[in-house]
């Protein structure tokens, strides 16, 4: 009976095991959960207004014009970004045409192959079943699935950063030289990705790397000199082509541009962007600093449900500092006596990830803590964090039951985050229900822009910012995600303690991480009907109709406020827009080259492009408006909700009538003749 018993436990372990020690089966399942959490999404919403749509047009422009140098918006010089997110998304352009689905592409494959290099680097240094983990937690964490839902280089700078690392790693590792010059190579492309941090991040890691453990004295086998010299070749092209390109214009006095003396690349891109941005005295002053206990319980919540193990991975951690700092010095000869050749190498590595990934993950951390920051501005540092979670993890779950040095699967401190798990699970989907049973009786509405209330949280310059928008009769339109999610939490955190209790602990972690896929299904479905609020599509169609028709072919279109408002409404009309507005509380005031108050003021992501003498006139104030409407072609007029009430009652002292196209969540669409 005894033998029955044991063989009846032990059956379902070995078919676990088979499951994350098959790469073709376990690349099965992640590759599932890839498609079904990050691929499914990349089709809608549309894109969104400000940043999403923004960084669109300046791809989409790169395309039509075939300049992959200098970036436009609008009509306007963007030198703000380096240029790889925009050829990826130029070239998928030519591939699929000007779509949602074209332009995130690039940042979701950063995010596969951000899980592939972290499956084969913990697979080497923790094991099958910690690599298993590491790239589900990089396809199933919160920050990861947000912040890859509208165009910003994180994913891409992530994976290029990481992968330098590596290979530099397993270079020293494995005394092969050439991984030096893919980690040169794939640092010049991070490069390209994001900017001077690339290097910054590679460097603050390495080199405490190097002093810590003493390799530093192998420096001869680093290719250092050869490696520059590609590092630049890769690197340095484009950064020369855009400083030649965009040169000063006359001689600008001390930061601020004025039209006709405006610093040209070098400094805007070198000095503005990077080392002001970090004092907080880039200009114009538009970034945030986020309050310190908001910034590093956000670090939580984006590494979430893997957040849940970090107790138990410090706790693992500090009972083995002394066996971790021996492991460090492994490869010596009596440590080779004492394990073998292979064990001892294979101890030493697991030991050094840990310290490499630790000071790179560290270090990116407190620099944007310091620095100004938004809250996907650590993303680099997730992958790192998780590799580290899932090797302790795996670790934890493997540890044979009563060996002081460790804590093992049925430690109270993983048994007790799936007990909180639950509470906080059980909690969730009481409010979701609670949200679901207020709006019973509405209507489903599908601009949920209506629903909303207006709380400005962080007067809207944080990207979460429109979460706290959120109302109860707003639930009208969110039932179905709302009852997936509630299910999901309802059920899948309990079934993952009750399996942890009972020492499944590979059953427990899935079932952690699958639950969470599901909540993100639900919350790209919410997403989805936040797109009336969120973008300007439709807008954009309703002006693509109309232009198709007969005496239309030739209009203007006019946004009143900042391009960013109706980003998206230029980029699916394929249409340079005026930019119009009254507001000089909103936005800030310019002189002119005589020293006397410009008639255009505008927002700040066209201030530097627009003072080169070349830049299209496309800024206006109100006397602009009023004198070009109803006069030569059709106008359309799209109006943000917080200029609504300003231009109504602008046209209306000036007797100019108005025809009102089209209205969704708080924008307007008017144009200056009946139809």
């Amino acid at each position: 009976m005894t033998t029955q018993r044991l063989s009846s436990r032990s059956e379902p372990a070995t078919q676990t095991r088979s499951l994350y020690s098959s790469p073709s089966r376990a690349w099965t399942l992640l590759l599932l959960v890839f498609f079904a959490v990050h691929f499914v999404a990349l089709f809608s919403p549309s894109l969104l207004d400000d940043a999403d749509a923004t960084h669109a047009q300046a791809a989409q422009h790169m395309a039509h014009t075939g300049d992959w140098v200098t970036l436009y918006v609008n009509g306007i010089r963007y030198l703000e970004k380096p240029p790889l997110p925009y050829w990826l998304a130029a070239i998928d352009y030519h591939i699929f045409g000007y779509n949602v689905f074209a332009t995130h592409l690039p940042m979701t494959l950063g995010v596969l192959g951000c899980a592939l290099l972290a499956w084969f680097w913990s697979r080497r240094a923790y094991g099958d079943r910690a690599a298993f983990y590491a790239a589900l937690a990089v396809l199933t964490s919160v920050g990861v699935f947000l912040w890859t839902r509208f165009l910003i280089p994180e994913s891409l700078l992530t994976f290029f950063v990481m992968l330098a690392l590596f290979c530099f790693f397993t270079g020293l590792e494995d005394r092969k030289p050439s991984r030096f010059y893919i980690a040169y190579a794939s640092l010049a492309v991070a490069l390209l990705a994001k900017g001077l941090i690339a290097p910054v991040f590679f460097a603050a890691a390495v080199i405490p790397y190097l002093i810590i453990t003493g390799e530093w004295r192998r420096w001869r086998e680093m290719r250092l000199l050869t490696g520059f010299l590609l590092f630049l070749a890769i690197g340095a092209p484009w950064h020369i082509l855009c400083g030649l390109r965009n040169p000063d214009q006359g001689h600008p006095v001390g930061n601020i541009p004025h039209p006709g003396n405006v610093h040209g690349f070098f400094y805007f891109y070198f000095i503005n962007e990077h080392f002001l941005r970090f004092l907080g005295k880039r200009y114009p002053h538009d970034y945030n600093k986020q309050p310190w206990f908001a910034y590093w319980f956000g670090q939580l919540v984006w590494l979430f449900p893997w957040s849940l193990f970090i107790p138990a991975a410090v706790v693992r951690a500090w009972r083995n500092r002394r066996v971790f700092a021996s492991d460090l010095r492994s490869g010596s000869i009596r440590s080779v006596e004492f394990l073998g050749a292979a064990s001892s190498a294979r101890v030493r590595f697991r030991a050094r990830t840990g310290l490499l990934l630790g000071i790179y993950a560290a270090f990116i951390l407190v620099f944007f803590a310091i620095s100004t920051n938004q809250e996907y501005y650590t993303w680099p540092a997730w992958p790192a964090i998780l590799i580290m979670i899932a090797g302790a993890l795996a670790a934890v779950e493997e540890a044979p039951d009563r060996d002081p040095r460790r804590i093992n699967d049925s430690s109270k401190w993983l048994t007790g985050m799936h007990a909180a798990f639950a509470v906080l699970g059980m909690a969730a989907a009481a409010a979701l229900a609670w949200g679901l049973w207020t709006a019973r009786h509405l209507p489903y509405i599908p601009d949920i822009g209506t629903l909303l209330a207006h709380r400005s949280v962080g007067n809207y310059s944080l990207a979460t910012s429109h979460f706290f928008d959120l109302t109860g009769p707003s639930f009208a339109a969110l039932r179905l995600p709302a009852v997936i999610a509630a299910a999901a939490l309802l059920v899948g955190p309990f079934a993952a303690w009750r399996l942890r209790r009972r020492n499944h602990g590979f059953e427990a972690t899935t079932s952690v991480s699958f639950t969470l896929a599901i909540v993100l299904i639900a919350a790209h479905i919410a997403l989805v009907r936040f797109q009336p609020m969120l973008s300007s599509k439709a807008a954009a169609e309703t002006i693509n109709h109309i232009a198709s028709t007969p005496g239309n072919h030739q209009y203007q279109l006019i946004i009143y406020g900042d391009q960013a408002s109706g980003s998206s409404v230029i980029f699916y009309t394929h249409h340079q827009a005026l930019l119009a507005h009254g507001s000089k509380n909103y936005f800030e005031p310019r002189l002119g080259a005589n020293g006397q108050p410009r008639e255009a003021t505008f927002g700040s992501s066209m201030i530097w492009g627009s003072d080169y003498p070349d830049a299209p006139h496309i800024f206006m104030a109100d006397p602009g408006l009023l004198a070009k409407w109803a006069t030569g072609p059709r106008i359309f007029l799209f109006v943000p909700g917080e200029f609504h009430d300003h231009v109504e009652q602008l046209m209306d002292e000036h007797g100019k009538k108005m025809y009102e196209l089209q209205e969704i969540s708080d924008k307007t669409l008017y144009t200056d003749r009946p139809l």
